[in-house]
């Protein structure tokens, strides 16, 4: 890619080693509506260096940094290419570099494979780099680190080199067409489980000029990677990274997953409908208990079907499919109701289905969170990504609000339990000590007050004439429990 780059783009297509010429399929010279000659030159060359396969294209206005990007990666995907690899046109990234830039992937080691000037020690101060600019990247790096979970020796290298199959699959269309794209798509990797590996480049800083405001950079790239460390937790909209389909499974310590189980245990086997189940991971484990487990959802994921013991397809808004049958030990609607325009319909589906002495358990996001209530103080009202205020989400509930439509649907509350925040996705490292702090933290906070501190709501239903099934002991701890309530 290349931006009034006229005196260096000539010498950076020198400059690329004759041994690996032969390996390249096309190189693309994007020229991003320059204001020099840089397109002519790009012509000239084209035309006196038949060696080179030289595909040049000028916009004809000035998409920016990352636009430039996400039109030279459209082209790689239209010509079917292996691999494309980033390289600027100003010579300040080393074309001698190429083959060991893009060996990690042909090996089949990685899906993007970045060239670190940090990797070296003293490496980048010796090529030039300005001290402001090697302080500035290391602290930013440390930062995103930190915050992405991830352990990169720096992220802000313009030497790249992506997987053509990978980038098919990253929504980076989305990203900002600014200097913070390169930024976006470490981020849109690290989510999806990609494989990145760097190697050492040399830093070379001459006469070049930047276009790059540090401090609004600086700024850029911290609210990315705060915007989705939060938006894992449901705290942000339009995160750059996950918008996949599959639910995921909560798996934390005290997540509504591990509350969904725990209020499985002890039971003998038993037959359990698991509505909504998506791909299948939370029923995997509810049969690992040794229930015989039917799910239900609008459509099966690959793995669905080898997760569950049956499967019907079908929308809840329109019921529960009839193929199911009836007689069942369990109902789980874990995070369900919420999703759906009439979820009293779906209660009265499930007493259908539910035997006379069977339990549903339900879980919930908590409208009356600290969160929600805040945006709206603020009036700054919106729908997430995901979490409380997911996009998805057609209908909210209190604690008052979700008892009154279970009471209406002829169920009563046998057991219940507050969720609190999930630190563990926050954090990506449940076993930390600030996450262990945290923890402790708002778990006091939801036992005080989980009216305004659960983050969800799990609770064990079951219709009057129904026996209970609870330990003395257990139901001591409840009672205590609501007291505190």
């Amino acid at each position: 890619m290349a931006y009034n780059a006229v005196t260096t783009l000539a010498s950076v297509l020198d400059r690329i080693p004759q041994d690996f010429r032969e390996r390249i399929s096309e190189i693309f010279v994007c020229d991003d509506a320059s204001r020099d000659a840089t397109h002519l030159v790009a012509l000239g060359y084209q035309q006196t260096v038949p060696d080179l396969p030289l595909t040049v294209i000028r916009h004809e206005r000035n998409l920016g940094y990352g636009g430039n990007q996400k039109a030279g990666y459209d082209l790689a995907i239209e010509h079917d290419l292996d691999i494309i690899v980033l390289l600027h046109g100003d010579g300040q990234y080393a074309p001698e570099r190429l083959a060991s830039i893009v060996e990690p992937l042909v090996r089949g080691e990685a899906e993007a494979v970045f060239g670190s000037r940090m990797m070296a020690e003293g490496g980048a101060r010796r090529g030039g780099m300005p001290l402001y600019k090697y302080v500035g990247n290391k602290v930013l790096t440390r930062f995103e680190n930190a915050v992405a979970g991830a352990e990169l020796t720096e992220w802000h290298s313009g030497y790249r080199a992506y997987s053509v199959e990978a980038l098919k699959s990253l929504p980076f269309h989305h990203n900002s067409d600014g200097f913070n794209f390169d930024t976006q798509i470490i981020i849109q990797l690290i989510d999806r489980g990609m494989r990145i590996v760097e190697v050492p480049i040399p830093t070379y800083y001459g006469d070049e000029i930047c276009y790059v405001d540090g401090l609004g950079y600086a700024r850029d790239v911290s609210r990315d990677v705060v915007r989705y460390r939060l938006g894992k937790m449901g705290f942000t909209p339009g995160d750059q990274g996950s918008v996949d389909a599959e639910y995921g499974l909560k798996e934390g310590e005290g997540s509504s997953h591990s509350r969904i189980l725990e209020l499985l245990e002890g039971l003998p086997p038993s037959k359990v409908l698991d509505l909504g189940c998506s791909s299948g991971l939370l029923s995997d484990l509810v049969r690992k208990l040794g229930h015989h487990v039917t799910g239900v959802d609008r459509e099966a994921f690959p793995e669905t079907l080898d997760r569950v013991d049956a499967f019907a397809v079908g929308d809840l808004e329109d019921g529960i499919p009839a193929e199911v049958g009836t007689g069942y030990d369990v109902v789980i609607a874990a995070d369900v109701l919420e999703h759906l325009r009439h979820p009293e319909e779906l209660m009265d589906e499930i007493t259908r289905v539910l035997r006379p002495d069977g339990r549903l358990i339900v879980s919930v996001p908590n409208f009356g969170h600290w969160y929600p209530r805040t945006r709206t103080l603020v009036g700054a009202f919106d729908y997430d990504q995901r979490g409380i205020l997911d996009k998805t989400h057609y209908r909210f509930f209190t604690r008052k609000s979700l008892a009154r439509m279970v009471q209406r649907a002829g169920f009563e509350i046998r057991r219940h339990r507050e969720v609190g925040l999930p630190f563990d996705v926050l954090s990506g490292d449940g076993g930390s000590v600030p996450t262990r702090v945290l923890r402790s933290v708002d778990k006091v906070a939801v036992s005080l007050r989980p009216t305004l501190f659960a983050y969800q709501f799990v609770w064990h239903l079951q219709r009057p004439s129904a026996p209970s099934v609870m330990s003395r002991a257990r139901a001591v701890e409840d009672a205590q429990q609501t007291a505190r309530s």
